[in-house]
């Protein structure tokens, strides 16, 4: 029994003829040779189906998996938190390939994008590789490292049979009191845009239509790394909403000087999704900004890719849930993620286009780009699978994946201090005593967006601390004993002290003050009284201040967030690998001098932008 081909497959063979070429070999940023697939389809297309391609839920708060094909959704995510009965690769697959599977019951049978939060790995899924967040990887300089980490976090994130991820982040933080400080490069624009090139490049390679790669997005258009402290909107109880909401006040030549690089590298690159921010520039809200998103992103740059807003962020706009649609949508946003009121924008979007605030041709040209990706993804070809290759599951979380990691986290170390030569350890000291509540402490390397939105200290995932990575590398040589407050390092060769952070994302990891935290400066100070020579291993999203405890220690180590191979830090430690980090960001000696950058007129750090230490 013959198959019944989908209405657009009818379209595209009376249009095109069978077997017409897919535009292979094109240039990345080229997505409108597509258009000649896309047009027909178009065309057949009711305003209804045409919205459903706009909306985005969460697939946590679908009131009914029927909604797919009732709303004709052309997408679905899941946010930090919305994961599967389990957060296991079985559970994940099945999950997203049912979702996948319900197209099939809509006419037109148009294939779902299905976006995830993949920003350091596969990081939603138990068991995948863990990699150091985009901070420890603008210390590294290198954008080879970069590609090869994002082709691999586009492998597992395909063995789940979710096809898109929002990432790169292409922020170019300024202050780093912003709790999404690790998810940028570096202070500086043009290392952001080298290596946001490079991530992109790894994601989604020279063919969306690639089965080993994913559909990337670049965010959060545009200066979201920029906003000033304390601008962010009071609510009625008097709480402020996070720096990622507040305000950028700049001029538009600064404006594009630090803040538009990374976005012009990743059109250049081929990015097919970009995100607005949350923030302001100047007073308006990039998400309702036609300045920013037409003017500028489309027409001056060139994008022809789709615009995602972010989580809820349309509610971010003044107005009435009405007004705040008609915004965006005419400012040029494409596809709107809206977890939760998913069917009153539907309803919403749809009274607007017919009472004619929103003009066809809009919604015509949100459409034709987010079918144009699809299009060049494979998605509306006949026959493509739209299952997880199973064959990407046994590398899932494998050996050879980790040891790009491994070799991402030894290159992103910074040694800012080395007295007395006292790195790197002897494994023929008679022992090395560790402490700190982060030395055996996988949630804490890795951070936020792992397993959780947020974060959780513990086990969370598979891997190997710190203080696992110490004493396996000095195993059959150096005792190695432990002690999360420090006590027990009298008589030891050298005390490595592990201190950082608690996991956090957005919202929660805003900070006035980066100073280390008590437990963390007690344990460093019971080591150093024992009388022995101190390590301190810091595990941060940013650079906090330790202009106090400095002189504490002989040695001091960055070692950022550096995910699940700890073996990474005992490499350098240990002198099997010299370290080569250089600083993303300028080290503050206080919190009162943030925001500090390279190139301020009273520029006087700790340690400046770049610096590193080798042996």
């Amino acid at each position: 029994m013959r198959a019944r081909l989908p209405l657009f497959v009818l379209c595209l063979l009376v249009t095109q003829g069978l077997g017409a070429p897919r535009g292979e070999g094109a240039a990345p940023g080229r997505l409108s040779v597509h258009d000649a697939k896309v047009r027909p389809l178009l065309a057949t297309m009711t305003l209804e189906e045409k919205i459903g391609q706009m909306t985005q839920p969460d697939q946590q708060f679908l009131k009914d998996e029927r909604d797919v094909e009732a709303y004709f959704l052309g997408s679905l995510l899941s946010g930090g938190d919305s994961d599967p009965k389990t957060n296991s690769l079985a559970d994940w697959t099945e999950m997203v390939e049912r979702f996948q599977a319900r197209t099939a019951n809509t006419r037109l049978r148009i294939p779902l994008l299905y976006g995830v939060d993949a920003v350091h790995g596969h990081s939603n899924v138990l068991g995948a590789v863990i990699f150091p967040h985009n901070v420890g990887l603008g210390a590294t300089r290198d954008s080879a490292l970069v590609e090869e980490v994002s082709r691999i976090t586009a492998k597992e994130v395909r063995a789940t049979a979710v096809n898109w991820t929002f990432a790169p982040c292409v922020a170019v933080p300024r202050d780093e009191r912003w709790g999404r400080t690790y998810e940028g490069f570096a202070e500086d624009p043009k290392l952001v845009a080298e290596l946001g090139e490079a991530a992109v490049r790894g994601l989604q390679g020279r063919d969306l239509a690639d089965p080993l790669r994913v559909l990337a997005c670049a965010k959060h258009y545009v200066g979201d790394g920029g906003t000033e402290y304390g601008t962010g909107r009071v609510d009625e109880r008097g709480a402020r909403s996070p720096l990622d909401r507040g305000d950028v006040r700049m001029d538009e030549a600064a404006l594009r000087r630090i803040h538009l690089p990374g976005y012009v590298a990743a059109i250049e690159a081929g990015v097919g999704s970009i995100m607005p921010s949350y923030s302001s520039w100047n007073g308006v809200k990039c998400s309702g900004s036609r300045r920013l998103l037409t003017e500028i992103l489309k027409e001056e740059l060139g994008f022809e890719g789709f615009l995602i807003s972010d989580y809820d962020a349309i509610d971010e706009l003044p107005g009435d849930y009405r007004s705040d649609i008609r915004e965006s949508i005419n400012a040029g946003m494409d596809m709107v993620m809206v977890p939760q009121k998913y069917r009153e924008f539907f309803a919403t979007l749809k009274s607007l286009v017919e009472d004619g605030e929103v003009p066809m041709a809009r919604i015509d040209d949100a459409v034709t780009r987010i079918l144009r990706v699809k299009a060049a993804m494979g998605l509306l070809d006949e026959g493509r699978s739209l299952q997880a290759d199973r064959q990407l599951q046994e590398s899932f979380g494998s050996a050879e994946h980790r040891a790009v990691a491994r070799r991402a986290v030894r290159q992103s170390l910074v040694l800012l201090k080395n007295d007395k030569r006292t790195l790197p350890l002897s494994r023929t000291a008679a022992r090395i005593h560790v402490a700190g509540e982060a030395a055996d402490d996988l949630g804490r390397q890795c951070g936020g967006w792992t397993i959780t939105w947020q974060g959780k200290t513990g086990a969370v995932t598979s891997g190997t601390t710190v203080l696992a990575a110490i004493r396996s590398a000095a195993a059959g040589t150096a005792e190695v004993t432990f002690s999360k407050d420090g006590r027990g390092a009298a008589g030891a060769s050298v005390g490595v002290v592990v201190v950082g952070e608690a996991p956090y994302a957005e919202w929660f990891g805003d900070r006035e003050d980066l100073s280390l935290s008590p437990e963390d400066r007690a344990a460093i100070a019971t080591v150093r009284q024992a009388g022995i020579p101190v390590v301190v291993v810091l595990l941060s999203g940013r650079p906090l201040v330790v202009t106090d405890v400095l002189p504490q220690a002989e040695a001091f180590v960055a070692a950022w967030l550096p995910g699940t191979e700890g073996q990474g830090v005992a490499d350098v430690l240990f002198g099997d690998h010299a370290p080569t980090g250089r600083l993303p960001f300028s080290w503050p000696r206080s919190t009162a001098q943030l925001p500090l950058n390279v190139g301020d007129a009273a520029y006087d750090p700790l340690f400046p932008y770049g610096f590193g230490l080798t042996y």
